[in-house]
């Protein structure tokens, strides 16, 4: 499927896209590469359009001119993100927030724009201390869309998340962690930044024997780590959050602070603290 540049993006102003008018029931936004009326070519014929990082033939740059990819981060200090994907949904998304209240820990909330505008009421009024991620508008697998496709499906999950959580997400995570040319360059037009992970959860691995995988993500947690577990999907995925008090209260005893991947990111990039003689 090749870019016809009949679509054109909305300008976008300094750092992310200013998005004016939700516009989701009214079937989609208007997206594509601005200034994209030729289509790269010269490309081997077995290339997907989705391995193209360079959407035009003619100028074409990113944001802010580049993207990062961040699978952890590099520090002493010892700070940890737990992030959880897929949400929200009933029953799932609701334990977690009550579990975070009470042990009074930030996380980062990669949304589904099409759950979160289903289930907005599971959100409403949760979300302070967190941060909210795009996890795309319907969990497609970027890496195998066009730019002008993998760009609605993050565009129409920014739409939503700004319209019901109030905050203007910074960071994509591609679903199934799945990295592609077009990925990037759609991250790219809208000022994203992209989160990986460096450990997640091994539900179905420790699915009968949870005190193991408590074990597993205490001791292998590092300082910079990003966490992966989910809010929602196959029932063995319990086993992780109905163990996620004795994991945090496990790295808690090991000094660990929690904090949102943007903080994480951030305190990394700030001069650590120098150490008393």
């Amino acid at each position: 499927m090749t870019n016809t540049g009949e679509e054109e993006a909305p300008a976008l102003p300094g750092r992310r896209v200013v998005i004016k008018g939700f516009g989701i029931a009214a079937g989609g936004l208007a997206a594509g590469a601005a200034g994209s009326a030729a289509v790269v070519t010269g490309l081997p014929a077995e290339t997907p359009a989705s391995a193209m990082a360079i959407p035009s033939a003619g100028y074409w740059r990113p944001a802010r001119g580049h993207v990062d990819v961040t699978w952890s981060v590099d520090t002493s200090q010892k700070l940890v993100a737990l992030t959880f994907d897929d949400g929200p949904m009933p029953n799932w998304t609701p334990m977690v927030h009550d579990i975070l209240d009470t042990e009074k820990v930030k996380a980062t909330f990669f949304m589904v724009g099409e759950r979160l505008l289903a289930n907005a009421r599971l959100v409403h009024g949760r979300m302070a201390r967190h941060e909210a991620g795009n996890h795309t508008w319907q969990h497609k697998d970027l890496s195998l869309l066009t730019h002008d496709q993998a760009y609605r499906q993050l565009h129409r999950a920014h739409a939503a998340i700004k319209q019901i959580t109030g905050k203007e997400a910074r960071r994509l995570r591609p679903p199934f962690g799945q990295l592609g040319g077009t990925t990037l360059s759609a991250a790219g037009q809208l000022g994203y930044d992209v989160t990986i992970w460096s450990i997640k959860m091994l539900e179905k691995t420790y699915e009968k024997n949870p005190p193991q995988l408590v074990d597993y993500i205490v001791n292998n947690t590092r300082p910079g780590t990003i966490v992966l577990a989910h809010d929602t999907g196959k029932p063995d995925r319990l086993v992780a959050l109905k163990n996620l008090v004795p994991m945090i209260r496990g790295l808690r005893a090991k000094g660990f602070e929690f904090v949102t991947v943007s903080e994480l990111i951030e305190a990394a990039a700030r001069p650590e603290p120098a150490k008393r003689p």
